[in-house]
Parts: structure tokens; C-alpha cells; sequence
């Protein structure tokens, strides 16, 4: 089989996890202090992909130019193609058409994390013989996905958010294809809600009796769409952290995995990871909990958070309550007036100031 590209896409607006992304493209908000987007391109080199494209909207992406560059900080060459408008995943498969020409490719949505990665899916992809290969996994609620109907190892249907699922088979979004998917693509018609839908791209080679297989993921998959998925992958990448403490701790207890950052501090605090702390942050007379990333040039003061996220340049202090399941954007300000010390769950967008009474 010829040499695969990658095709990975990073349009999608997050109108989710706004106001976050009213400022910020969705696919590099971090995990782990590290954007989502650079596992996806970590998988794909990690799969012997190093020929990538990147789909990427007018409104997100210079700022997604600039975080990741040409690509060889990730052992990759990256090419950047611009989708005019969010018309769905098949659109913008069409939009890489002339970046793909001949070659079998791996499609892969920016916003996706997968424990084990893509190498064993682009093994199976380039040993067989099939038009197409998806990845699937078992889900507790199918009627809320795309949901694959399997016969004797084949995918023989699909279907988008069915009433009653044939079985509990998720798409996750992670697709290789060949490029007898363009013409499929380019004879559908908009969905109701107005888009190509890739898994209609995938039916068609269905119909006409090409082969579409399917590998079911092994380990946890998680679409970060939503501030429930970005904290559950936080969580699930931290439990796989190994400690290291490169900066300075002070009259502290720090326990369990915890990675502090060259130039950060904790003073006069207890700090459970896993967690990690970013450089040039300071941590003091607070109480920082498991699952907890904080980016670089954090403050925290007098408060106590857990199972959240902070991005850079934000300052909590004095916040009696704990603040936890949260993700606070870039240079917010939380601080305490007065009130009550219940719990606060918060969903910040960057440059924000609030006061909890």
C-alpha cells in the first residue's frame, strides 16, 4: 500500500465549551497542560505518519498556526488547509482532496483522545485490503452516536443517533480511508442540519459493496467537547504522570504524582496529585487536590481546588470555598469577598474577574 497521510481536523468551533472558545480554538485547550490537538499529532507520528494535514477554520486558525508550527517540533510535516465554512466532516475531508491526491489516508477529529493511540487501526488499515476503517467502541447510550450494524467482521450499516441502535458500536472519530471516499462525498446531499456527514460518505461505500471494516478501540477513547469530557481526560491522562519535581517546595506536603514545573513553588501548602503544576507558578497556604492541571504563571493563594483545570496567567486567592470540576481560562481573576464555603463549580473564559460572595 502507498504511504498514508494524516488528516486531522481542527474547523470545529466549539459552541460547547463556550465562553471559553469565544477566545480560544477548542482543540488547544490543554489536558494535562498540554492542547488536545498535539496528542492527536503525537498519535499519528507515533503510527509512522509524518505527512499531516491540518484542517483548520478562518477564525481559529492562525492561532492554531502558531501553536504548532511546521510541525517538526513533533517529528511531522504539517500542511494547513483552510475550510471557508463549517458544512460537516465530509466537507472538509473534500477540502483536503488535493492535499491527499492518490494516497490512503488516516482522518482523525482534533478534539479526540485515545489512550492506546492509532498504530494498531494503521497497521490493520495497511495489511488489508479494505476501502475503508473505522474505530468503534462499546458505549452505554449507542441512540446518542453514530452506531455501526456489524455482520461476520464487516460493517454493513450505519446509522446517526438511532432510536433503536442495532448494537452498542460507537464511531469514535478516528477514519482511515482510501481515496474512493472523495466520490462519495462529492455525490451527497446536506443533512438536516445542513452538513456532508462523513458517516453517510462511509454508507455509500456500503452500498456500492465496498469493504469497510472497523477495529474496536482498546483502552479509553474521549471526545473533549464538552467540560465533562475535558475533565474526565485530564484525569485519565494524569493517572499515567510519573512524579518530578523540577521546582521548589516549601514547608509542603506533596504526595502521590505530582509534576512541578522548573520555577514554580508551593509554599506552605499540601499539594495531592496526580496533578501538574506549570512554570512560574506559585501555590501558597492552599490545598491543591488530584486531577488538577495548572498551566504556567499561575496563582493560587488561600484557596483550595481540585479535579479542574487553570490555563495560564490566572490568579485564585482567597477563595474560601473549593473549587472543583472547573476549567478557568486564561488570566482570570477568582477571588473571595465574603459568603459561604460550599463547593463552586466553574467554566471560565479568558481575561474574566469574578468575586463568589
Amino acid at each position: 500500500m502507498e504511504a498514508l497521510k494524516g488528516l486531522i481536523l481542527s474547523g470545529g468551533a466549539g459552541t460547547r465549551l463556550r465562553p471559553l472558545t469565544h477566545t480560544s480554538a477548542k482543540q488547544l485547550i490543554p489536558v494535562a497542560n498540554r492542547p488536545v490537538l498535539f496528542y492527536g499529532i503525537d498519535a499519528m507520528v507515533e503510527a509512522g505518519i509524518t505527512e499531516i494535514g491540518i484542517v483548520i477554520a478562518p477564525e481559529t486558525g492562525d492561532e492554531i498556526r502558531e501553536a504548532v508550527g511546521d510541525g517538526s517540533a513533533f517529528g511531522a510535516s504539517v500542511t494547513w488547509i483552510v475550510q471557508d465554512r463549517p458544512a460537516g466532516l465530509a466537507h472538509a475531508v473534500l477540502t483536503a482532496r488535493d492535499f491527499i491526491g492518490s494516497s490512503p489516508f488516516v482522518t482523525y477529529l482534533g478534539d479526540n483522545l485515545l489512550k492506546n493511540g492509532i498504530s494498531g487501526l494503521v497497521d490493520s488499515f495497511r495489511e488489508g485490503e479494505s476501502d475503508a476503517m473505522v474505530l468503534l467502541t462499546p458505549v452505554p447510550d449507542p441512540s446518542s452516536y453514530g452506531v455501526a450494524e456489524v455482520e461476520e467482521d464487516r460493517i454493513v450499516n450505519l446509522i446517526e443517533k438511532p432510536e433503536d441502535p442495532p448494537s452498542d458500536l460507537a464511531l469514535v472519530g478516528v477514519y482511515m480511508f482510501t481515496p474512493s471516499i472523495f466520490e462519495m462525498a462529492e455525490g451527497l446531499e446536506p443533512s438536516a442540519r445542513g452538513e456532508l456527514e462523513i458517516t453517510e460518505a462511509i454508507q455509500a461505500l456500503i452500498d456500492r459493496d465496498m469493504t469497510v471494516d472497523y477495529e474496536i478501540v482498546e483502552g479509553w477513547w474521549k471526545d473533549t467537547g464538552m467540560l465533562d469530557d475535558i475533565l474526565e481526560a485530564n484525569r485519565l491522562v494524569l493517572e499515567e504522570v510519573e512524579a518530578e519535581l523540577s521546582g521548589t517546595v516549601e514547608n509542603s506536603a506533596v504526595e502521590g504524582s505530582v509534576v512541578l514545573a522548573e520555577g514554580a513553588v508551593i509554599r506552605d501548602s499540601t499539594v495531592t496529585g496526580p496533578a501538574v503544576i506549570g512554570a512560574g507558578s506559585l501555590i501558597e497556604n492552599s490545598r491543591i487536590g488530584p486531577n488538577t492541571a495548572l498551566g504556567e504563571d499561575v496563582v493560587v493563594r488561600g484557596s483550595s481546588i481540585e479535579n479542574s483545570i487553570v490555563l495560564a496567567g490566572s490568579r485564585i486567592e482567597e477563595v474560601a470555598a473549593t473549587i472543583e470540576a472547573s476549567l478557568l481560562g486564561r488570566n482570570v481573576r477568582v477571588g473571595r469577598r465574603q459568603g459561604s464555603s460550599e463547593a463552586i463549580h466553574l467554566m471560565v473564559g479568558d481575561n474574566s474577574a469574578i468575586e463568589v460572595t
